[in-house]
């Protein structure tokens, strides 16, 4: 079998690895759920070249994420459920009906107009994916008011969606000043279970866990990406310690050998440049 720019191959090549005798041992033990992480893993590494700015590098990582698409709609077909056409139908048609201001006569020459139609659109869908379940005799559980924010999210940028979500029924602070209030007031609960003369692991990773979602709300509020903000300060923090490894480098010692007073003076030398 040999490489192709046509998107069949592919399809191909997986449907050659799931088949049963002939195919990959390891492919052929996989399923939604061992797949899935990866499939995860690959969306973080396509965003990672994107910020690098490594684009023959992001060429690559779209490649592992369609793969990923085309494991799924295998083994999706391989069960009966959809095939990767029913994929590809399925966002083409939906795409063509959320822009009409594109392939039809509305009225989308400002961004609210957009808006509009899209929300009016999406809930539509939502009726007749309702109606499609019910055909199928399929369960339909009553969705509650924050189940559109999905759980496999990352959990920062799920406290941000949670809150967003939240916000729009009217349950949320009025202003960036009483979050940061609501921050001391967490802090200050951890603080006071750090104290204690044995402290409850769980209680910590509570309050931990309240301090973080309020700095989400706090990011939100000040429309800070929080994700973003975490991220920028990941990459601050990679340059100004690679600074470190160079002074280790440059004065004949090793990172192990060296002080954390000497790491510091690296660190905040790091932070002038």
């Amino acid at each position: 079998m040999t490489p192709s720019r046509d998107i069949t191959r592919l399809i191909e090549i997986m449907a050659a690895l799931r088949t049963p005798v002939t195919g990959c041992p390891w492919d052929l033990e996989q399923s939604f759920e061992t797949i899935a992480p990866y499939t995860l893993e690959e969306a973080y590494e396509v965003a990672d070249a994107i910020a690098q700015k490594d684009y023959l590098n992001l060429r690559e990582e779209l490649g592992d994420l369609l793969l990923q698409v085309v494991y799924h709609a295998r083994m999706a077909e391989e069960d009966d459920h959809f095939d990767f056409a029913d994929v590809v139908e399925g966002v083409t048609r939906k795409m063509i009906r959320r822009h009409p201001h594109v392939f039809g006569d509305e009225d989308g020459k400002k961004a609210e107009h957009v808006k509009g139609i899209w929300e009016r659109i999406k809930a539509e869908e939502k009726a007749e994916k309702r109606a499609e379940r019910e055909a199928l005799g399929l369960a339909e559980r009553e969705a509650g008011f924050l189940d559109e924010v999905p759980t496999a999210f990352p959990a920062l940028q799920e406290a941000d969606k949670l809150q967003r979500r939240a916000s729009k029924v009217g349950f949320d602070w009025n202003n960036a000043h009483l979050v940061l209030d609501k921050i001391r007031e967490e802090t200050l609960e951890l603080d006071e279970e750090l104290q204690k003369d044995a402290p409850d692991k769980a209680r910590i990773t509570d309050e931990l866990g309240d301090t973080l979602f309020a700095l989400a709300n706090l990011a939100r509020h000040l429309d800070i990406d929080p994700e973003e903000a975490l991220r920028r300060t990941n990459r601050k923090f990679r340059k100004r310690f690679s600074e470190i490894e160079k002074h280790a480098k440059a004065t004949a010692t090793t990172l192990d050998a060296m002080t954390l007073d000497e790491m510091e003076a690296a660190w905040q030398a790091a932070k002038k440049l």
